[in-house]
């Protein structure tokens, strides 16, 4: 026969140690909460100059000057802030060729291929409807 105390014992015995908890699941990224670190990534791929970078060495990599002569009015400040950024965020490399000058070539990485597309599209949205949006603000600034 079973002896209740005993079972009651065992059984309070096991419950002295806290089973594991399973980890939290990590909440999905929310870009619309303040503390989302998504906002510094679309802060960075919102910004003109990493579009036209990008969409430029999605065709070929480039040397820093090279990027600067195709792109009108980026200043070294900028280029070098702009490439800098998109180094660290893994979407472009840069190699070192030791001459004299040093030579140094910007290559977009495989992450920045999967974004090269999406900025691509978007030059290419601005170019189509610059003119619809020139009237619109013609339009707005006569009204005001």
């Amino acid at each position: 026969m079973l002896q209740p105390e005993l079972d009651v014992k065992k059984a309070r015995g096991r419950d002295l140690i806290s089973p594991r908890k399973p980890r939290a699941a990590k909440p999905p990224a929310n870009p619309y909460d303040a503390k989302c670190p998504t906002r510094v990534v679309l802060d960075r791929i919102a910004d003109k100059w990493t579009v036209l970078m990008l969409g430029l060495l999605s065709e070929n990599p480039l040397r820093f000057n090279q990027l600067r002569r195709e792109i009108e009015g980026l200043t070294q400040k900028m280029a070098s802030q702009t490439l800098k950024a998109l180094e660290r965020d893994g979407l472009v490399t840069r190699k070192v060729t030791p001459s004299a000058p040093i030579a140094v070539e910007y290559s977009i990485t495989p992450l920045g291929r999967t974004l090269s597309a999406t900025v691509v599209a978007l030059r290419l949205w601005a170019q189509a409807h610059i003119g619809d949006v020139i009237k619109a603000q013609t339009r707005y600034d006569a009204s005001r």
